[in-house]
């Protein structure tokens, strides 16, 4: 659970770093995301999710 909070934390802080830094390139990834199909948004999300836990299981492993 620990590992999880700590997860969400840093992803908040780098994800307020890029706001803070690109605030108009975050705009345009927004927008952009926003009017994006549906279908290439879930396969993003997908892509995504498998190389998270790709990197986090590789990690692991290295530990």
């Amino acid at each position: 659970m620990l590992d999880l909070i700590s997860a969400l934390g840093l992803a908040l802080a780098v994800e307020g770093i890029l706001f803070a830094a690109f605030p108009d390139g975050m705009r345009r990834a927004m927008y952009e995301a926003a009017h994006s199909p549906s279908d290439r948004m879930r396969i993003v999300g997908i892509i995504s999710a498998v190389v998270g836990v790709a990197i986090v299981w590789g990690i692991r492993q290295l530990g």
